[in-house]
């Protein structure tokens, strides 16, 4: 299950994922038809015995081959390294230094900052405007909207792994000083007390180096941090787009 394409809807209404295997898995499942193929057109010859077995080695290798090919056609719309940079391609580990990728999440009615960071607001505010310099108290929740829209924290919730209850603690920091990831430090500013904002959040302006250790906020229970950390330290075909919620609850100047 994935997330809607709407982010606005992004944890409340699942839908169907086209291709709801891990792409690993859809090669092995590629490769086995394959290998069927080959092995059919193999038993069909009269030929036996080495060069029997040879041919049998090879026809196997070029059906994984084949597979993965197509598998890897399935993930992926190859582009030339000017369209690449141009359009912007979702950085992925597997995918280091090649010309092709998955395309960003770009939603038309949010607002985009330069960085490629985008919020829209839910609820406007009516007090305070919280800007650089100024202590904020937030209460937030996250999910990775690029990978299932799996939730890794639930805001008006308590820190228990099941997301309930009513107790759970609000976030306190300094904007402008770099305890919280880069994309928070651009998206609060210009909030509102009381206002709600819905930030997406691109890998490079999330949490540094794979790990939400450094910076802020931190999943406040254990599901929170396995979902959020299977995430961000995955080295294969995982778009690590990130969605947050973000109320303001007070403004100290």
């Amino acid at each position: 299950m994935m997330i809607s394409q709407c982010p606005c809807s992004a944890v409340s209404r699942p839908v169907s994922h086209p291709f709801r295997s891990h792409p690993s898995q859809r090669i092995q499942r590629l490769g086995q038809v394959q290998l069927q193929v080959c092995r059919s057109k193999r038993d069909s010859d009269v030929t036996h015995g080495p060069e029997s077995d040879a041919q049998d080695l090879d026809l196997n290798r070029r059906g994984v081959l084949a597979a993965a090919a197509v598998a890897a056609a399935a993930v992926v719309s190859p582009v030339g390294p000017a369209a690449a940079l141009v359009e912007g391609y979702t950085p992925m580990t597997a995918l280091k230094g090649k010309d092709y990728g998955k395309a960003r999440m770009t939603y038309s009615d949010y607002t985009t900052l330069p960085s490629g960071c985008q919020y829209a607001d839910l609820k406007p505010g009516k007090g305070k405007t919280a800007k650089k310099g100024d202590n904020v108290v937030v209460d937030w929740s996250g999910a990775t909207i690029g990978y299932y829209g799996r939730p890794f924290e639930a805001r008006n919730k308590t820190k228990g792994s099941a997301f309930t209850g009513d107790n759970k603690e609000f976030y306190r920091f300094k904007l402008g000083t770099n305890q919280v990831i880069p994309a928070w430090e651009e998206a609060i500013p210009g909030m509102q007390e009381g206002g709600v904002r819905r930030v997406i959040v691109p890998e490079e302006l999330g949490y540094p180096n794979g790990s939400y250790q450094a910076v802020g906020p931190k999943p406040s229970n254990f599901s929170g941090e396995r979902a959020l950390s299977f995430v961000l330290q995955n080295q294969g075909l995982i778009d690590k787009t990130l969605l947050f919620d973000i109320e303001l609850m007070r403004v100290d100047s």
